[in-house]
């Protein structure tokens, strides 16, 4: 490949990540998709919908994710999730800070693109402090204290830290078809357990939508960077490489790190060795997304703090998500949707933790508000 036409390749990457992050953005607005809102509906009023919204989502990134793989599109050992360390406590930690995080900054790193789009000055706020916390986990005073603890505890697995790999040398069948058999059962039950429920809610279509839709977005974005992105010869490094990608990997969406190569990206535009990536070009697809819908339906509105409390919880929710959805490798996206759909041990453990902090953050409010009552 010469490099004329790796230029014209790595461009279609961008392009399709583009087009389907400005999908994920406009399905979000429309559908209200949200897991830090859906984590606040369950422990506030008993309100299951938009945790089965999620559900779906996972369910439908599962099986793409593993259909992919049985047909050979992608490669389940060359991308981002897959290893032979079982970080499992960096995995805790920072679940547990960005899902507590993201309660105190009214939306996890999703919903704060979502909101930009819609005219959320306050979140605004949140993304900028996100990126400068994400960015110091990556490369700066927290990614010191990051690998001198969490990231040192870990459980070495042979085989690979996920489920399939894990199954297949157990069972001395092909990973491809241990993981389209446990998506099968995992992603399987999800669906069906969301269908269940969500044939019965107030909207059905909208809430099909938001599952269907998102999940297939993730499926989606694999197979661009896991198959159009793949070069089996770099031209000038002679080696494989996957285009456009921050980690050198298959990748798909995820949105803590990505803001911190975004900020970095304007900040240092005229360095041509800033150049465009699936991350950044998916930061500003989901605003693109989002603020077309708001637009055309008429719900674009600025909206600002409501007071100092309101600031400082933004503050340091914004911060808490920044600094663990680095340390946890993702957020309740990169983790909870495209991580998750690998079937990797680090995901499950990060996308519980995630939850976990979500529930105290949501009693945490509680408490505050009954005392200041």
């Amino acid at each position: 490949m010469q490099s004329t036409e790796l230029l014209a390749h790595t461009t279609q990457v961008l392009w399709a990540s583009f087009f389907l992050s400005v999908l994920f953005g406009a399905i979000a607005q429309r559908t209200h998709f949200c897991t830090m809102g859906a984590v606040s509906d369950v422990v506030n009023t008993g309100d299951w919908t938009r945790m089965r919204q999620w559900g779906m989502a996972m369910g439908v990134a599962m099986l793409g994710f593993a259909a992919l793989a049985m047909a050979g599109q992608i490669d389940p050992t060359r991308t981002l999730y897959y290893s032979g360390r079982w970080i499992w406590l960096s995995a805790l930690v920072g679940g547990g800070l960005f899902g507590f995080g993201m309660v105190l900054a009214s939306g996890c790193g999703s919903k704060t693109l979502v909101r930009i789009g819609a005219g959320n000055l306050k979140s605004l706020v949140v993304f900028f402090i996100m990126a400068i916390a994400a960015f110091a986990t990556l490369k700066g005073i927290t990614a010191v204290a990051r690998v001198a603890t969490v990231d040192r505890v870990a459980v070495d697995i042979a085989a690979g830290a996920t489920l399939p790999s894990m199954s297949a040398a157990a069972f001395g069948i092909q990973p491809a078809l241990a993981g389209l058999v446990l998506a099968l059962v995992l992603g399987g039950g999800l669906i069906a357990w969301a269908l269940a429920g969500l044939r019965k809610s107030e909207h059905p279509g909208e809430n099909l939508l938001a599952g269907l839709g998102i999940g297939a977005v993730i499926a989606a974005m694999w197979w661009v960077s896991g198959h159009l992105g793949f070069v089996a010869e770099h031209p000038e490094t002679l080696q494989e490489a996957f285009l456009a990608t921050n980690s050198g990997r298959a990748e798909a969406l995820s949105f803590v790190s990505p803001m911190a190569y975004t900020l970095d990206w304007l900040m240092f535009f005229s360095d041509k060795s800033k150049v465009l990536t699936l991350g950044i070009v998916s930061v500003i697809g989901v605003v693109v997304g989002s603020a077309a819908v708001a637009l055309i339906q008429r719900t674009f509105r600025w909206e600002g703090f409501g007071g100092t409390e309101d600031v400082a919880n933004h503050l340091a929710g914004a911060t808490l998500m920044g600094v663990g959805g680095v340390t946890a490798m993702g957020c309740t996206v990169g983790q909870g949707l495209s991580g998750i759909s690998t079937l990797s041990l680090t995901s499950f453990v990060a996308v519980a933790a995630i939850v976990a902090g979500a529930v105290a953050a949501n009693f945490y409010q509680m408490w505050r508000m009954e005392r200041m009552a």
